[in-house]
């Protein structure tokens, strides 16, 4: 296998506490990364998660940021974007998706379908990305597995094929049903799931005579198999390619139930990377010369000297760190100086990188997101990162006005890494301005910053916001004429792009009724190149 056919990269998404940082660490585990997996459970133990890094996640126990982690398993190249699952996410969650090839979508097996796992769902099927769903914590007391499935149909509106069914639930969770071997796995020693443990295969008509299942448990699994034969879709792969149908499994990511068997299904049904779409057609990985595209900006990883890292997805091509580069929207050629990748806080120099990988660069204040880098003669842009819609509003001003310059500079700063969205109201200046987050965290993310960063301190007050729309074309709009509702707000981006902000969903639909004409869009900047 050369390089590039051999790698998988993916995204790990669910609702906060579904286990998605416990699976990661348990992918790792397999592929030999990690020796013993620092049970993500024991919060208060000195062993912190591999994958959360940032000071304040290390003080929660939660991913605020988006890390990436790579492992070789199996003869693949794997590369894992752990996204960040607290209920206070960010835009970041949305970008690290739009890196990805596929996603893996972690369900809790006690609640379902949560408000964040839709969120993200929305994305991955804007982008007709694979979509696989391993449903987790089946060693505790969980739903009935027939209404889970069903119910990840009928929230997410997409058709699921079980490849595995599960032996019980909670205490009495034996393993799982391999639809396509027909044969029972039954899981052993993974001692509590620090420990890749032994899978013991079984053919069903012994499974009562194996003593690890009781003839009552062979009857239940018997009925259920045989209800599932007629109730669910069949497995298409082109349909699980095109993101039109997600392939089911099961298990329990603490106690390692099921983690490896998914794995070796997850890499036999995806692709090598994806061709992506530029202003110039498709690129594909493996005939085009190096590309790649920036979907992230994280400042200050290092607490002992500022900086700030870009985030590259490498969309074609073969890297080498001694090559000089083309920046298309800077203009100019480059050297990506200090190319690394990530074990979360353990960052490695790599002297090459293929289609696939990610590698962050150092970054003296040049890049923005959306980015493209690629070989210097070749002058093409990849489709733009849209920009979500963030759901909660600051108003936000310095205590101290000497410090204005200070305070712009870390708001302008933090803005550009996509943290936050900075809005202004018409016909004012920079002393106060308002912040807009995809998740209320990055607020305090945000005063955590400025104030051990920037040296500023600021006050901050919470506006009624909660629902931003992108004027669509305000070259042909007056925005000064637009009669909107009471709770309406007009304001302006760092670019100068209007926006209106409301208090209530449904003033949305009362302003478009009363501007006829006025088209209203969730996500700024979302360009054909973004839907594969």
């Amino acid at each position: 296998m050369d390089e590039i056919t051999k790698r998988r990269t993916f995204a790990i998404i669910s609702h906060p506490d579904a286990g998605k940082t416990t699976l990661t660490e348990k992918f790792l585990l397999y592929g030999g990364a990690i020796n013993l997996a620092g049970s993500v459970k024991g919060k208060a133990t000195a062993r912190h998660a591999v994958s959360d890094w940032m000071e304040i996640e290390k003080q929660r126990g939660i991913s605020v940021t988006s890390s990436v982690l790579q492992f070789n398993y199996g003869g693949f190249c794997i590369n894992i974007l752990d996204t960040p699952g607290h209920q206070d996410f960010s835009e970041d969650t949305y970008r690290t998706l739009m890196a990805a090839d596929s996603a893996v979508m972690v369900i809790d097996g006690a609640k379902g379908v949560e408000a964040q796992t839709r969120k993200l769902f929305k994305v991955c099927s804007r982008r007709h990305i694979p979509i696989f769903t391993f449903i987790n914590k089946m060693d505790r007391e969980a739903r009935d597995s027939f209404e889970l499935v069903d119910e990840i149909e009928k929230e997410l509106g997409i058709p699921c094929c079980p490849v595995n069914w599960p032996i019980g639930s909670g205490k009495a969770f034996k393993g799982v049903y391999d639809r396509g071997t027909e044969k029972l796995l039954i899981f052993h020693d993974t001692q509590k799931g620090t420990k890749e443990g032994e899978i013991e295969e079984i053919e069903m008509d012994n499974a009562a005579q194996s003593g690890y299942v009781t003839a009552e448990e062979e009857e239940l699994l018997r009925e259920e198999l045989e209800l599932l034969d007629g109730a669910s879709a069949e497995f298409n792969q082109d349909e699980v390619s095109r993101g039109e149908l997600s392939p089911v499994f099961f298990g329990s990511a603490l106690t390692n139930f099921g983690v490896e068997t998914f794995l070796q299904h997850f890499l036999a049904m995806t692709s090598s990377p994806l061709p992506r779409m530029s202003s110039k057609g498709m690129i594909d990985p493996e005939t085009h010369d190096f590309s790649a595209f920036v979907f992230k900006i994280q400042a200050n990883m290092n607490k002992n000297h500022r900086d700030r890292v870009a985030f590259m997805r490498i969309v074609s091509g073969h890297f080498d760190a001694n090559m000089e580069v083309y920046h298309v929207q800077g203009n100019k050629k480059a050297r990506l100086s200090q190319p690394q990748q990530m074990m979360a806080d353990d960052r490695h120099v790599v002297s090459e990188a293929w289609a696939g990988d990610i590698i962050g660069v150092f970054d003296p204040g040049i890049y923005s997101i959306g980015d493209t880098v690629c070989m210097p003669g070749k002058n093409f842009r990849f489709g733009g990162i849209p920009t979500f819609a963030p759901e909660h509003f600051a108003r936000v001003r310095q205590v101290d006005t000497m410090k204005r310059k200070q305070f712009t500079k870390g708001i302008e700063e933090i803005a550009q890494e996509g943290a936050i969205q900075v809005f202004q109201e018409f016909h004012t200046g920079m002393e106060e301005i308002i912040v807009g987050v995809v998740g209320v965290l990055q607020l305090d993310v945000l005063r955590f910053r400025l104030e051990s960063e920037y040296k500023v301190e600021i006050r901050m007050e919470t506006l009624p916001y909660e629902v931003i729309r992108w004027i669509e074309d305000p070259e042909n709009v007056d925005v000064e004429k637009i009669e909107g509702t009471t709770d309406m707000k007009k304001v302006k981006d760092m670019r100068g792009n209007p926006l209106l902000l409301f208090e209530h969903e449904w003033s949305v639909g009362m302003t478009q009724s009363r501007n006829k004409g006025l088209r209203l869009s969730e996500f700024g900047g979302w360009e054909q190149g973004n839907e594969e």
